[in-house]
């Protein structure tokens, strides 16, 4: 039970309050970052007060938390956003159910899904039922009327001062107003407020901003007083007792493993030979990339389940079993790296042919990621240490989720593309038309590079004419919550360039849609239109 329970609810309504000013009719920007830190600041106050100390462990999870936090307003593109947003609601969940134990690091996926459910249920109940817990009896006026006499007399003199002063407050308000202008103007804006046809949204607003607070009050229940050292779940007795034969296991490890590498043996020309190879069947760029790209990383995936499920339920009693066991999930580990390093080439080509997108960059960075696991759990294996897996699929996608923030997907596909063009491949100026404002300075850069040959750099310049459109039609960003540092930076850069762009004129046809004149051809400006 909280020592300040009452203290507990005046936070959770001030956070609630804080998201309702940050985000309600707002352009999503340094707003949900505010909101973060506004959460961790009345979450670690709480727990001040309450004189509990979260473990040094789970104070680990605030570095990548603040990371992706931060860049929800630094980047523009759309995935790497959506990503960063899922890693730090996942993160303050995580620190929320490990905030005094601490021992996220030896969880397994059980315990993660144990302890999503708890805190699911905490915010659900706990505060209903702490309240519930709080309640005082009902002092009854009728047994105490010296008690009532008190907090009368304790609360007329307020109730007194306010009567006064509100006829004066009235006044001097009348004679400002009519004073100056603009004191009249935010009294007018002020009165607004209370506007009765507003009186459905108010409703609304208030509903969901004591939701809101609901919910964060058992949140922070939950992380204060059901959050410590438990103990983990099939860490001393495993969770499902192993029923499944060495003998049987073998068989099947042994069986996947030899169409593994028989595969790889045939097909080692091919899935490695490169451009070289890819007409040896007749087969096209396209098909030698998709057919094989997709089936290679299901493969991946179902080895990787395979060899999980087994290492659960195999019974490996004796140290040599053990050693059995190990020797083959690691053959079978390593295949599946070579596997993944064809499937890895198959997309380079692909890359190579027909450029780099949103969706190639993303798959590239993931097979990355992907291959690092693989490693990551071959060194597990063998230091006999597999439950830490869990651990390791973490790390890894937050690396896949750092590493999409730091690489800056649109700019990368920009660079690799005009690379490409200057190589003689075709640039596709439509698609880096669809790429948010992150591209800006880099496109900058390549139209100012002597280096470009003139066309490609007039082909920049009409992206860049269609960009400066483009922001004059986006969403305002004139308030303080919608401030983003990469909108910013692209406007500004756009607005300085200006002189540079009038190359580039900009026209309109009859259904809206807009382009850039180049050299007399009209180059459009792509899917978006607008005045």
């Amino acid at each position: 039970m909280p020592k300040h329970l009452s203290r507990l609810w005046l936070v959770v309504l001030a956070v609630a309050w804080a998201f309702d000013l940050l985000f309600w009719k707002q352009t999503p920007g340094i707003s949900f970052a505010i909101f973060v830190g506004l959460c961790l600041l009345a979450g670690f106050a709480l727990a001040g007060s309450e004189s509990l100390r979260p473990a040094r462990s789970s104070l680990l999870i605030l570095l990548p938390l603040a990371f992706f936090a931060v860049f929800t307003f630094v980047r523009l593109e759309p995935m790497t956003v959506i990503v960063s947003i899922m890693a730090v609601l996942a993160l303050m969940a995580l620190l929320a159910y490990t905030f005094l134990g601490g021992r996220w690091m030896h969880f397994g996926l059980v315990d993660h899904l144990w302890g999503l459910v708890t805190l699911a249920g905490s915010a659900l109940s706990r505060g209903l039922i702490t309240w519930i817990q709080a309640r005082q009896p009902v002092v009854d006026v009728d047994e105490n009327p010296s008690s009532a006499k008190k907090a009368w007399s304790r609360s007329a003199p307020y109730l007194r001062g306010v009567l006064i002063a509100l006829p004066i407050l009235i006044l001097f308000t009348a004679l400002f107003a009519s004073a100056d202008l603009v004191f009249s103007r935010y009294l007018k804006d002020f009165l607004d407020i209370f506007r009765i046809e507003k009186l459905p949204e108010y409703i609304f607003r208030l509903f969901y901003i004591l939701i809101l607070a609901y919910l964060l009050a058992g949140v922070y229940l939950h992380a204060l007083y059901a959050s410590d050292n438990r103990k983990l779940i099939g860490y001393d007795k495993p969770l499902i007792p192993p029923f499944f034969g060495m003998t049987e296991a073998s068989i099947v490890l042994g069986g996947v493993i030899l169409l593994f590498a028989l595969f790889v043996a045939i097909q080692f020309r091919y899935l490695f030979g490169g451009q070289a190879n890819i007409n040896l069947e007749g087969f096209t760029y396209s098909e030698y990339a998709r057919r094989g790209f997709a089936e290679l990383i299901i493969v991946a995936f179902v080895s990787l389940l395979l060899y999980l499920g087994l290492g659960t339920i195999v019974d490996r009693k004796t140290p040599r079993q053990r050693r059995i066991f190990s020797a083959l999930g690691v053959a079978l580990l390593l295949l599946v790296i070579i596997i993944l390093i064809s499937a890895y080439q198959r997309l380079v080509l692909y890359e190579q042919a027909y450029g780099f997108s949103r969706l190639r960059t993303y798959t590239h960075v993931f097979m990355v990621w992907l291959g690092i696991l693989f490693l990551a759990l071959i060194g597990l294996e063998l230091g006999n240490r597999l439950r830490y897996f869990w651990l390791a699929a973490i790390l890894a996608a937050l690396g896949f989720g750092i590493t999409l923030n730091v690489l800056n997907v649109d700019s990368f596909i920009v660079t690799q593309n005009v690379s490409l063009a200057v190589q003689g491949e075709e640039l596709d100026t439509d698609y880096l038309n669809t790429l948010s404002f992150d591209t800006t300075p880099t496109l900058i850069e390549f139209h100012k590079s002597s280096d470009l040959p003139q066309e490609l750099k007039d082909q920049v310049g009409g992206v860049l004419a269609c960009q400066s459109k483009h922001i004059q039609s986006s969403p305002p960003r004139d308030t303080w919550q919608s401030f983003h540092i990469g909108f910013y930076r692209a406007d500004q850069m756009l607005q300085d360039y200006q002189p540079q762009l009038a190359s580039y004129p900009l026209s309109q046809d009859e259904n809206g849609n807009w382009s850039a004149r180049i050299n007399g051809v009209e180059q459009p400006c792509g899917w978006w239109g607008g005045d």
